[in-house]
């Protein structure tokens, strides 16, 4: 590690000498209206030097056959944007470079493939939910748990037992297991934990029994949360990370479908139907498992350890060309540097802590733990853990309420791909800011249909299914999707661990507290009380949002460190002052006003003018 602390290609003479030009070519030109500009480290290099540190970088990494390479890839990472001025490229490069560039979607099958696996594994969540929320019909009569009060509390925490686990025991034991097995082998090792315990629960002869199993693979989901967004984040593009990493979100609702679908399929199977719709949830994480060997190795994590040479050939395998590769291998590693500097202690501890002392981290921290405290607090997960007890409290049959629960799984399952293509184009931070209000709308809607007691069974059953659907559209269209990809991407890479290691804690915590409490907040307040409950939230958690929730659309993950190098205080200041009442002005009011100057804007994107 010695040599990532000191490369020679970023001495300070080198650097200082760098600044002359760069302030002069500065001066030349007209500045952004933005008010801050997030910096390309390159520039402040000239062009030659950047060659020479590049071609240095490689030679003193064991990759001398690669350093024209570098130099030219460093040339292209310099000023990504005006690919056809770089007289250095051959035509074969400039034009990968520039169908890179015309074609969003285009990439080899190795990323396809790495990114759509991961995305499976995501799937064994949504499954076990559904899972669990079909067995909640059966296994407490099965266990004879099926009264008030102390048994409520016990169906209650066999429900929450996983995201307990997986927020206290499982987020954190990811930086030792990634540490030492790398990302591949932690998804390896997470995916057995995650094919053998809902095999566990599905044999379970006491309600202990499957409290036990449901505990260990509480440790398996944390885990595996915490590191396959990691994973898929740190091998995407930015130009399309956020819809790639959305596939996390996209299959956790496929596997939530799919798990109703096995609900609805093993409804007649008699008194093991809920061990089948238990047991079930093995089978995504079998698939990863088998599927993982086949995937390289996070080029990042490999830059970390030191492995460069590694990781620049498993880069080469997650590029359409050597000269993209060597573009995004090389800038990243320059951020890479750039982030040591900030970045305090080494260890275990002293990292964790870092993600609440050091500035920029604690920034992004704060937009990280927003996101994931809101996906409970909106109240989703009150459906997806008790759905089909819920429609069976407003009149449906088992079977009924198994299909009304399905159809809340196919409307996830839908309205979740259209944002693949919104999220980076309309951006997180929008996405969530429109959602929150429509789902406490619905929410509360909902919640109050189930006042109706007169009429006919479709009056009275209509409207509460009706609203909970619209509830899923607006959920799957904002927050089911941001959360994990937001706080994948926000972290810097030597603290990305640690701090999603946080993150995924505060969401399964909060997960668990829901499902613990509530089957008894259900008797004690009504469903239509807790749907109120839930509805307030969602109020909260878009003020949070408001606040802490910074705009990480189309930015590579090192150009995300000049985001959150803005303080809270001037960024709320900003938000509430000048971009709250233009709102107000322009979209609601209508009134045809100038937009103000973003607080941030990407350097390659703003508006100089050559004088």
């Amino acid at each position: 590690m010695a040599e990532n602390t000191s490369p020679d290609f970023l001495d300070e003479k080198a650097i200082s000498q760098a600044r002359e030009p760069e302030m002069a070519d500065a001066a030349a030109r007209r500045k952004s209206v933005a008010l801050n500009i997030v910096e390309n480290p390159l520039k402040r290099s000239t062009k030659q030097q950047t060659v020479i540190d590049a071609q240095a970088f490689a030679e003193s990494h064991g990759m001398p056959e690669h350093a024209a390479l570098f130099g030219r890839g460093a040339l292209v990472a310099r000023d990504p944007d005006r690919i056809e001025t770089i007289a250095e490229l051959d035509d074969e490069e400039r034009h990968a470079l520039t169908y890179e560039r015309d074609h969003k979607w285009h990439g080899p099958f190795m990323l396809w493939y790495s990114i759509s696996l991961c995305a499976v594994g995501a799937a064994t969540q949504g499954w076990d939910q559904t899972g669990s929320n079909g067995a909640n019909l059966s296994f407490p009569k099965e266990f004879g748990i099926d009264g008030g009060g102390r048994d409520e509390w016990i169906e209650g925490s066999i429900n929450a037992v996983i995201f307990l686990t997986a927020g206290l025991i499982g987020a954190f034991i990811v930086d030792p297991l990634n540490h030492y097995f790398g990302r591949r082998g932690e998804i390896f090792i997470t995916a057995c934990i995650l094919t053998a315990t809902p095999i566990g629960s599905a044999c379970a002869q006491s309600w202990q029994g499957l409290f036990a199993a449901r505990f260990i693979m509480g440790i398996g989901i944390g885990a595996k949360n915490a590191t396959v967004p990691i994973y898929s984040a740190e091998m995407a593009p930015a130009r399309i990370r956020g819809a790639l990493v959305m596939f996390w979100q996209l299959w956790v609702v496929a596997g939530i479908f799919l798990g109703f679908c096995a609900n609805v399929i093993v409804k007649d199977t008699g008194r093991i139907s809920w061990r089948l719709q238990l047991g079930s949830a093995f089978i995504p994480s079998f698939i990863l498992g088998l599927g993982i060997f086949f995937c390289p190795e996070s080029p990042r994590w490999l830059m970390k350890h030191g492995k460069q040479a590694q990781g620049f050939q498993s880069m080469m395998r997650l590029r359409d060309h050597p000269i993209i590769a060597a573009r995004d291998y090389y800038y990243s590693y320059v951020i890479y540097v750039e982030e040591l500097k900030v970045a305090r202690g080494a260890g275990y501890f002293s990292r964790m802590w870092d993600c609440f002392s050091v500035a920029r981290i604690r920034r992004a921290n704060y937009g990280a733990s927003t996101v994931m405290i809101g996906q409970q607090m909106c109240g989703i997960n009150i459906i997806s853990f008790y759905s089909s007890s819920i429609f069976r409290d407003v009149g449906y049959t088992d079977t009924q309420a198994l299909y009304a629960s399905l159809g809340y799984g196919a409307i996830q399952v839908v309205f979740t791909i259209p944002t693949l293509f919104l999220i980076d184009t309309k951006g997180r931070r929008t996405l969530t800011l429109i959602t929150f209000p429509l789902m406490c709308i619905f929410l509360l809607a909902a919640g109050l249909s189930l006042l109706k007691t007169d009429g006919s069974r479709g009056e009275r059953l209509g409207p509460v299914v009706l609203f909970v659907y619209l509830f899923t559209i607006a959920y799957s269209l904002g927050e089911g999707p941001v959360a994990f990809q937001y706080s994948a991407e926000v972290f810097p890479t030597i603290q990305r661990e640690q701090g999603m290691a946080w993150a995924v804690c505060i969401n399964n915590t909060f997960a668990g507290v829901l499902s613990l409490t509530f089957p008894r907040m259900k008797s004690v307040m009504t469903s239509t009380g807790a749907f109120g409950f839930y509805a307030g939230l969602n109020l909260i958690a878009w003020f949070m949002v408001f606040c802490f929730v910074r705009e990480t659309k189309q930015l590579t993950l090192e150009e995300l460190d000049q985001v959150f190098s803005v303080p809270t205080k001037k960024y709320i200041s900003h938000e509430l002052k000048v971009w709250l009442p233009y709102f107000i002005k322009h979209h609601i009011l209508r009134q045809n006003i100038p937009k103000p100057p973003q607080l941030i804007e990407k350097e390659d994107n703003a508006k100089t003018i050559e004088e």
